[in-house]
């Protein structure tokens, strides 16, 4: 090949899709899917996605706006029935299999409860196999796990880059009791990730979230040079009394030459 072909070759440009999250005080499943939900612009459509891929929770899930400090954001208010039954992985499995959700959107859902149950099993010491959901495992979890993965399969990123996960010290209510922060199924999952103090108290990142970022591949780091094309302010359930609880999202396109990125 000549040395003219080659370095053409080289330096051939690839269009990227790129989506960056921006965490304010942390990031929990419903954060991440109402932020995906924005990104994929299907606002209009929350109800209609949600019944495709869990039929039987159809209903159950709208897109509000909320004030945070005089700030407009989204919010994803989640209404479903206590759920005490508790579900092994291969249980979830099976609820996955039986969705109406892509097969990328399933193979990434059932990769993120295969690691949820390995930190579980590793805090109490059993095989990921023998462990029984609580609060991962409710109802909930699983909505956010199972949509979250379906609109990330639907956007067809190439790139997710995150910020540092913001931890805080404090305790947190679950099935076990009360529990340090952060939780002992997000400390199991920590290895990988990028931290940074948050001063809020209790628990700001969920293991639900870690989870995903790490089956859908994110890299931590700054804003990634890209031309935006939506953004959006997303606020969690949880009041924190001295900060937002919230998230930026943002979505655009740029040009990647062999290891270096450009926006487009």
């Amino acid at each position: 090949m000549a040395e003219t072909e080659q370095h053409q070759e080289e330096v051939q440009k690839k269009e990227e899709r790129i989506l960056t999250i921006r965490l304010h005080s942390g990031l929990s499943g419903d954060m991440l899917m109402a932020g995906l939900f924005m990104m994929a612009d299907l606002t209009e459509d929350v109800d209609q996605i949600v019944r495709a891929v869990l039929p039987s929770l159809s209903g159950s899930v709208r897109l509000e706006r909320r004030f945070v400090s005089h700030i407009a954001g989204w919010h994803a208010l989640v209404d479903l029935p206590m759920a005490h039954e508790h579900r092994s992985l291969p249980d979830i499995n099976e609820i996955i299999e039986a969705s109406g959700m892509e097969e990328a959107a399933k193979a990434l859902a059932k990769e993120a409860f295969a690691l949820l149950a390995k930190a579980e099993g590793s805090v109490h010491g059993i095989a990921p196999e023998e462990v029984h959901f609580h609060e991962v495992g409710a109802l909930d979890s699983i909505l956010d796990i199972c949509v979250s993965c379906e609109l990330v399969s639907r956007l067809h990123l190439d790139r997710i880059v995150v910020s540092p996960l913001p931890l805080a010290d404090g305790s947190v209510a679950c099935a076990h009791g009360i529990l340090p922060t952060p939780a002992p199924a997000v400390i199991a999952l920590m290895p990988g990730m990028h931290v940074c103090s948050n001063q809020a108290h209790g628990e700001t990142v969920t293991p639900t979230a870690v989870a995903l970022l790490k089956v859908f591949g994110a890299k931590f780091g700054g804003w990634p040079e890209m031309r935006v094309e939506r953004t959006a302010i997303v606020y969690g359930t949880k009041v924190f009394p001295d900060q937002a609880n919230g998230a930026t999202f943002a979505y655009g396109t740029g040009f990647s030459y062999g290891q270096c990125s450009i926006w487009l």
